[in-house]
C-alpha cells in the first residue's frame, strides 16, 4: 500500500512541477506530498502528540470555564517541538515572557489608557525593544523577549475599551497560556518521548569528525578551501545551540550538555591552531619545509584516521624533533603548534567520550561569546515598531473593529521573525498558511460545527485538519506555513468569547489576518539591510575591537571568548559572500586573517607569560602600541604599523631567560608581523571602496 501511495505521489508531482519555479521543483513537490500522504513514523508520532496535547488543553480550559479557551489550545501548538527538552525550554521561556508581558501591559495601560496615541506609541516602543533584545540574545531564551513583546498586545488591545478590566485580562491570558504549556510539555514527556540528548550523540560525533577533517585540510601545503571551514564552524555552532535543550532532560542530559560545551570549545581551538600551523608551514624556507614535511604528514594522517592514531607516541616524536640541533625559529613554531594541536585532539576525544558515555570531562574556561551588533538589532526593532504604528494609524483612521486582529497578528509575526534575514520568505509562508486556513476553517466553523454538539465531535472536527497541519510542522521546509495554518485555523474556528460567530465576522477576521501579515511583510521588504558592504564593514570593525582587547584581556578563557565570536562572524561573512562585488570579496579573507592574527596574539601572550621577561614595563608599552595599531585596522600604507611594537616585544623576550617559551615567542612575533602584512596587502582598493 505504501509503495502504491508513493507511485501516486510521484505521478502527481510530475503533473504539478510546472507550477513551481526552480530546477528541483519535481523533487520539492514529491517531498512535500510525501510529508502528508506517506509520513515517516517520527512525524506521525509528533502530529499525534501535538493534537492530543492541544485537545487536552482545550478540554481542561472548557472544564475550568476560562475566558478564552482557544488560547490554551493555540499555545500547545506554538510550543510543540519534536524533542522533549525543546518543549520544556520553550515552555519556560514562554511562561517567563508571558509574565513579564502581563506586568508591562498593566504598566502601559495605567500610564496611557486615556491617551490613544501615547498608548500606541508606548506599545510600539516596547515591541521594538523586545525585538531588538531577542536579536542580541543568541540563544533559545530569546523567545522570552518575543513573548513579552506580543503578550502586551494580546492583553492591552482587547482591554482598551474597558481599561479597568485589564488586570482580569492579564490573569486570564497567563492562566490560559500556562495551561497550554503544561499540557504540551506533559504529553511530550510521557507519550513517545524523544530526547535531545539522543540527538546530541549523532551531532557531536559528526561535528567531531568534521572538525578533524578541517584541521587536517588546514595543515596541507596548499591553502584549504573555505567550504570545509564553513561547514565545520556551522556544525560547532549548531551542536552548541542544541546542548541548551538537553539541559532540561534530567541529570544525564545535563552531563551531556556540559560535555558538548567542552567539545565545541575544544574543537574551535583545534581548528584555530591547525590554521596557525598550516600558515606557518607555507611560510617556511624550503629547507625547513622539507625537513618538517614527514611530521606534518603524520599529524594529518592521525587527524584523518583518529581511531588508529597513537597520540602520546606522535607527541613525543614531535618533541624530539624540536630538540634537534640547528632547528630554526619558524620550524620550532610549527612543531610547538602541532604539539598543542595533539593536546586539543586528546581533549576532544575525551569530551566526545563523555558525550557518548556520560561522566565528567575537563571544562574549557571562558564563555562561548556571541557577536552582537546594536545597530542591526535597532534596525530589526524598527521593523516591528514601524509596522505597529502604521497599522495603528490605519485603525484610528478607519475605526475598523477587525483592525485589532491585524495589529495583534502583525505584532506576533514581527516579534517572531523581524530579526531573521529571511523574514520576507517566512512572512510569505505565513500568508500561504492563512490562505490555506481560511477555506478549511469556513467549512469546519460555518458548516460542520453548527450541526454538531459535544466535545467528542468538536475534537473530531478540529483534530483532523490540525493533524494534517502538525504533519507539515514536523518537516522543516513546511514548518512555517503549517504552523500558520494550524494557529489561524484555530482562531477562525473558535471565536473569542462574547462575539457572535457568523459569516460577516469570519470574513472580517480573515481580512484582518491577511492585512496584518501583509503589512509585516511589507515592513520586512522596505526596512532591510540592502548593502552587504555596510554589514561586512561593521563585522570588520568589531573584529578589530576584539583584537585590540586581546592585548590586555585576561588569558584564562580568552581563546574561547574570541573563537566563539569569530565563528559567528565568519558564518555571517560567508552568508553575504555571494552578494558582494568581486572586487571586495576579500571580506571573507578579512575574517580569516582576523581569526589568525587573534590566534597568534594569544599564542604570543602565552609565551610571554611562560618566559617571564624582566622588563614588564616595556612589555606593557609594546602591547599598548600594538592595541592602537590594531584599532586603526589594515591598509596598504600601514603594512609596517606593527614593526615598532614587534621590535619592542623582541627586546622584551631577549630580557627573559633562555627557554623554549622564549624561542616560540620570537617565532610568534615574526608570524604576527607576516600575517599583518598579508592583511594589509589584500586591504587595498576594496577597503577604500567600502
Amino acid at each position: 500500500m505504501r509503495d502504491f501511495v508513493r507511485k501516486l505521489i510521484i505521478l502527481a508531482a510530475f503533473h504539478c512541477q510546472l507550477f513551481i519555479p526552480g530546477h528541483n521543483r519535481f523533487q520539492i513537490v514529491r517531498d512535500n506530498l510525501l510529508a502528508f500522504l506517506a509520513p515517516p513514523l517520527p512525524a506521525l508520532r509528533f502530529a499525534l502528540k501535538t493534537v492530543f496535547g492541544g485537545l487536552l488543553a482545550l478540554w481542561l480550559a472548557l472544564r475550568l470555564g476560562l475566558e478564552q479557551p482557544q488560547w490554551a489550545f493555540m499555545t500547545a501548538f506554538i510550543v510543540a517541538q519534536p524533542l522533549a527538552g525543546m518543549v520544556v525550554q520553550k515552555g519556560l521561556a514562554r511562561v517567563t515572557g508571558t509574565l513579564v508581558g502581563a506586568l508591562m501591559s498593566l504598566s502601559i495601560m495605567g500610564l496611557a489608557a486615556q491617551a490613544p496615541w501615547l498608548f500606541l506609541v508606548c506599545l510600539a516602543l516596547w515591541v521594538g525593544l523586545c525585538t531588538a533584545a531577542s536579536t542580541l540574545l543568541r540563544s533559545a531564551w530569546s523567545y522570552a523577549f518575543v513573548l513579552s513583546g506580543y503578550t502586551v498586545m494580546l492583553i492591552c488591545l482587547p482591554a482598551l475599551a474597558e481599561p479597568l478590566a485589564v488586570f482580569d485580562h492579564a490573569v486570564a491570558r497567563c492562566t490560559e497560556i500556562i495551561l497550554g504549556i503544561v499540557c504540551a510539555t506533559t504529553v511530550s514527556a510521557i507519550v513517545w518521548p524523544q530526547h535531545v540528548s539522543g540527538l546530541l550523540l549523532q551531532q557531536a560525533r559528526a561535528t567531531w569528525q568534521g572538525a578533524l577533517r578541517t584541521a587536517a585540510a588546514e595543515l596541507a601545503a596548499e591553502p584549504a578551501p573555505r567550504e570545509g571551514l564553513l561547514q565545520a564552524l556551522g556544525q560547532i555552532v549548531a551542536v552548541d545551540t542544541q546542548r541548551e535543550h538537553a539541559w532540561f532532560e534530567g541529570s544525564r542530559g545535563r552531563e551531556r550538555a556540559r560535555a558538548v560545551r567542552a567539545l565545541s570549545r575544544t574543537l574551535l581551538s583545534l581548528i584555530r591552531i591547525s590554521r596557525a600551523a598550516g600558515r606557518q608551514r607555507r611560510d617556511l624556507d624550503p629547507g625547513d619545509a622539507q625537513r618538517l614535511a614527514p611530521a606534518f604528514e603524520q599529524v594529518r594522517q592521525a587527524l584523518q584516521a583518529p581511531e588508529q592514531a597513537d597520540l602520546p607516541m606522535l607527541r613525543q616524536a614531535l618533541l624530539e624533533r624540536a630538540r634537534e640541533p640547528g632547528i630554526g625559529a619558524g620550524a620550532l613554531y610549527c612543531l610547538g603548534r602541532m604539539v598543542l594541536m595533539l593536546d586539543y585532539f586528546a581533549k576532544a576525544d575525551a569530551a566526545l567520550e563523555a558525550v557518548e558515555q556520560g561522566g565528567e570531562t575537563e571544562q574549557a574556561e571562558g564563555q562561548f561569546s556571541a557577536h552582537r551588533d546594536l545597530p542591526i538589532a535597532a534596525l530589526y526593532g524598527l521593523r516591528s515598531a514601524a509596522t505597529l504604528l502604521t497599522l495603528s494609524v490605519f485603525w484610528l483612521a478607519t475605526a475598523w473593529t477587525s483592525a485589532v486582529s491585524a495589529l495583534v497578528l502583525a505584532t506576533v509575526v514581527c516579534c517572531l521573525f523581524a530579526s531573521r534575514e529571511n523574514a520576507v520568505q517566512i512572512g510569505f509562508g505565513f500568508l500561504r498558511g492563512i490562505a490555506y486556513a481560511i477555506p478549511v476553517a469556513f467549512v469546519v466553523g460555518q458548516l460542520i460545527l453548527p450541526q454538531w454538539s459535544g466535545f467528542p465531535l468538536l475534537a473530531m472536527a478540529l483534530g483532523v485538519p490540525l493533524f494534517v497541519g502538525a504533519l507539515g510542522m514536523a518537516r522543516p521546509a513546511l514548518a512555517g506555513t503549517s504552523t500558520a495554518f494550524a494557529l489561524h485555523f484555530i482562531v477562525l474556528t473558535l471565536p473569542p468569547t462574547g462575539y457572535e460567530y457568523n459569516v460577516a465576522f469570519f470574513i472580517n477576521e480573515g481580512l484582518g489576518m491577511l492585512i496584518g501579515v501583509g503589512c509585516a511583510v511589507m515592513a520586512f521588504r522596505l526596512i532591510t539591510l540592502r548593502n552587504p558592504l555596510w554589514q561586512s564593514r561593521r563585522l570588520l570593525e568589531a573584529t578589530l575591537r576584539d583584537l585590540a582587547e586581546l592585548t590586555s584581556r585576561r588569558l584564562a578563557g580568552a581563546d574561547t571568548w574570541f573563537a566563539g565570536r569569530m565563528a559567528e562572524r565568519l558564518l555571517q561573512l560567508a552568508r553575504h559572500y555571494p552578494l558582494l562585488p568581486e572586487a571586495v570579496r576579500q571580506r571573507w579573507g578579512d575574517g580569516l586573517l582576523g581569526l589568525d592574527i587573534g590566534d597568534e596574539l594569544l599564542h604570543l601572550r602565552l609565551c610571554l607569560a611562560a618566559a617571564r621577561p624582566a622588563d614588564e614595563r616595556l612589555q606593557r608599552q609594546a602591547l599598548d602600541e600594538l592595541e592602537r595599531a590594531l584599532l586603526h585596522g589594515p591598509a596598504p600604507e600601514r603594512a609596517e604599523a606593527l614593526q615598532a611594537p614587534a621590535d619592542k616585544l623582541l627586546r622584551v623576550l631577549d630580557s627573559a631567560p633562555e627557554s623554549q617559551a622564549q624561542r616560540l615567542g620570537r617565532g610568534a612575533v615574526r608570524q604576527l608581523e607576516r600575517s599583518w602584512r598579508q592583511w594589509c596587502g589584500i586591504a587595498g582598493g576594496a577597503h577604500e571602496l567600502a
